[in-house]
């Protein structure tokens, strides 16, 4: 379920029972999304928790109010930042996925809903080779323009982050948002929170158990365009990132590997099960233009140098919204519809269109030409 209809929370009491109701008890994120539709408010959802039951004949039970109040303290003093589904800043590309996070917190300068993304994920134990690999993809993407996601793990997660610290990169974590893990990565996670963004579903304080790290790859899979999986065995946390992806209906690359390597079956199996061949930043940049009409600075390991006129990048995608786009606002779900995109196509290329100046978003998520 998409949060088209949550609204962004107009008053404190409104944000606050919003982060108790995302922390009740059986309230998962499909949950909270059906009971914001049904109730108006999460204020209101609160009142009724307590009268409704489940299948299981339970009840539903909020959390004390100190203990919010606990992880809201918690959060602001490591400087972290609450966003909340329908908030403006909201990843619009996660918001398109079901059981997207009705509360993330964020920690770092990075924005990752203001660019294209790519998700690069791979083996915790990787090989020198496809550690190499995922550095070089990372910072070719970079350099062609797309944020860098993965999930900090020690391998080629981590590779990926520090080649795009400089172009931007996001770090989706298991834990809380000061959950440094592994522990190992703790340099990376300091460069990430000065020069990335860090990334957690959870309270703040919180340490990850083996469960959550199939609910991270999700938002990992769910903030991206696509999904590279450079090494991986066949039984991998990367494996349940690229099928998140492909429920997504996001697009998914796969590098190929020796068959003797047990490191490179799970890719392989990718590749036989239909994911596209990545042997470079190219593989990606050209698949994504045919697919979605993006268009994006070749990746020469450079950032160009010289800017490029805007209707240049827009894209298909961006010029075809701008046509039907003028002084009168449309709303954002008239212009997915008569547009024909893909919606996650459609919401990046709007989020660029509104960053760029060209368009203005206005009450009621609508949009008029700027």
């Amino acid at each position: 379920m998409s949060f088209d209809r949550i609204t962004a929370a107009d008053s404190e009491a409104e944000r606050f029972a919003r982060l108790r109701l995302a922390r009740s008890q059986r309230v998962g994120p499909v949950h909270f999304a059906q009971l914001m539709v049904r109730f108006g408010s999460a204020v209101r959802a609160l009142e009724a928790l307590p009268h409704l039951a489940g299948r299981s004949g339970g009840s539903f039970a909020a959390p004390p109010a100190e203990r919010v109040e606990a992880e809201i303290r918690t959060g602001e003093a490591s400087g972290a930042r609450l966003v909340m589904a329908g908030d403006p800043d909201y990843p619009a590309l996660l918001a398109q996925i079901d059981a997207a996070p009705p509360v993330l917190w964020t920690l770092g300068p990075g924005l990752p809903v203001t660019r294209k993304a790519v998700a690069v994920v791979g083996a915790r134990n990787a090989s020198a080779a496809g550690q190499n690999m995922a550095g070089m993809l990372a910072r070719d993407l970079g350099a062609a323009g797309f944020t860098v996601v993965s999930g900090m793990a020690r391998g080629i997660d981590a590779r990926a982050h520090e080649a795009t610290l400089k172009t931007g990169t996001v770090a989706v974590l298991g834990g809380g948002i000061d959950d440094v893990y592994p522990p190992e990565n703790a340099g990376l996670y300091a460069q990430l929170r000065e020069q990335g963004l860090i990334v957690s579903e959870s309270p703040a304080g919180y340490r990850a158990q083996a469960r959550d790290f199939p609910r991270r790859n999700r938002i990992i899979s769910g903030l991206s365009l696509a999904t590279v999986v450079v090494e991986a065995e066949l039984r991998s946390g990367s494996l349940i990132t690229a099928r998140l992806a492909n429920e997504q209906n996001r697009e998914i690359f796969a590098v190929p590997g020796s068959p003797l390597d047990p490191r490179a079956r799970g890719c392989n199996d990718l590749l036989r099960a239909g994911a596209h061949l990545c042997e470079s930043a190219e593989d990606i940049i050209r698949e994504l233009q045919n697919q979605f009409g993006l268009a994006v600075p070749a990746a020469t390991g450079d950032i160009p140098p010289e800017p490029r006129r805007f209707e240049d990048d827009i894209g298909q995608a961006g010029r075809t919204l701008l046509k039907l786009i003028g002084p009168v606002p449309a709303s954002r779900d008239e212009l997915l519809r008569l547009s024909g995109l893909p919606p996650f196509v459609a919401l990046s290329a709007l989020s660029e269109l509104e960053i760029a100046g060209r368009i203005a978003a206005v009450d009621g998520g609508a949009y008029v030409i700027a």
